[in-house]
């Protein structure tokens, strides 16, 4: 194997994402042949450095993909003294995996978890438009002048976000889509109307459904489901 940099060794061996691997390294966490590392630009080879992270030895490990159908109360992350639930109690122990993107602990639906740092960037980095699909129950029904007034898009503290679609698609819901990962999008868009969210699913990340996956299971993603959201 060539010369890579120690974010995207640390990615594909499961330590973390490519941008929390970078935090690692600043943090002085990371040693490389015995001596603490602080340049996240430095490369390294993994065929003759060693490199270790939290005391442990890191090497590359085999990549591994699930789809999850999270239920309401799991916490989409890897660690959170607070959290009485974690997402990754739900797949495997190892490898190592970390959720791409994040779900909030009130929100259920489809979730990938990962150790593939280029896939994690990706699905997440808002240049690649990734569409992301809810179904949302509202505290009360929207009017059509509320309708509207998400279509055209809304300024909100962090910018301006204009859904792909919003859509009704029953007495009180509502199905939107949208490329956006900012925090709690969907909640904040539905709260600038004066209403609030009963109940938040995501349905569906690009191509990615949760056809034939009931709440709390997970399956591998398959060869060619990779292959697409990789090429």
């Amino acid at each position: 194997m060539s010369t890579i940099k120690i974010s995207k060794f640390l990615s594909e061996a499961g330590v973390a994402s490519r941008r929390k691997s970078e935090t690692l390294v600043t943090q002085g966490l990371i040693f490389v042949n015995g001596k603490k590392m602080a340049n996240v630009a430095r490369r390294i080879d993994p065929a003759k450095d060693k490199i270790a992270f939290n005391g442990k030895l890191v090497q590359i490990q085999n990549l591994a993909y699930y789809l999850l159908d999270k239920p309401v109360g799991y916490t989409s992350t890897t660690e959170d003294a607070h959290a009485r639930k974690l997402i990754t109690e739900l797949v495997p122990e190892f490898p190592k995996v970390w959720p791409v993107g994040r779900l909030d602990k009130y929100t259920s639906g489809l979730i990938l978890l990962t150790n593939d740092g280029q896939m994690t960037l990706k699905l997440t980095h808002p240049r690649y438009r990734v569409e992301k699909e809810y179904e949302i129950t509202a505290g009360k029904p929207l009017n059509e002048a509320e309708i509207k007034f998400i279509q055209r898009g809304i300024k909100l503290e962090d910018g301006f976000i204009k859904p792909d679609r919003f859509e009704k698609i029953g007495d009180n819901s509502y199905r939107i889509v949208i490329h956006s990962g900012k925090k709690h999008v969907v909640r904040r868009l539905i709260e600038k109307t004066g209403n609030s969210v009963a109940r938040l699913k995501r349905t569906r990340i690009g191509f990615l459904t949760l056809d034939g996956l009931q709440t709390g299971k997970w399956r591998p993603l398959t060869q060619r489901e990779i292959e697409k959201l990789t090429e």
